[in-house]
């Protein structure tokens, strides 16, 4: 796009407000993410997920958080609904996490999280793995 004097301020526009965003999804990002290494922190590895999801939910509390657990979400094919699925947790109807206790998380994992990206509209989610000694982390970005 070539920029000139009559679409600089609309340009600039627009990149302010990705800009915003970006920034907005990082910071929220950072603080779910210490969320989690303070839940595995206290908890350890070796709970089922479940365990770990009712912790981040008294962390994401005490945070100010707002979240919903186990959401669901509709799967549609070309516009008709074909099934639901739950999401762990979504934060600030932003960041979808999910959460894992298992011995590696594999492409089955990514992708699950991909999907649900997509059936969202959403563009960040975050994927932790409390099985390990230390929290694993991953980010998804759609």
């Amino acid at each position: 796009m070539k920029i000139d004097a009559n679409n600089f301020d609309k340009f600039n526009a627009k990149s302010n407000i990705e800009h915003r965003e970006k920034h907005n999804f990082e910071e929220l990002s950072k603080k779910i993410i210490g969320a989690a290494i303070e839940v595995h922190r206290e908890l350890g590895p070796g709970f089922l997920e479940s365990i770990y999801e009712e912790a981040l939910k008294v962390e994401f509390m005490e945070h100010g958080f707002r979240y919903d657990a186990q959401k669901e979400i509709q799967i549609k094919y070309l516009g008709v609904e074909v099934g639901l699925h739950r999401l762990d947790l979504l934060v600030e109807n932003h960041i979808i996490v999910e959460l894992k206790a298992v011995k590696e998380l594999t492409d089955v994992h990514f992708s699950q999280l991909r999907s649900y990206l997509k059936a969202t509209g959403l563009k960040v989610g975050l994927l932790f793995n409390f099985a390990k000694p230390t929290l694993e982390i991953k980010r998804v970005v759609n």
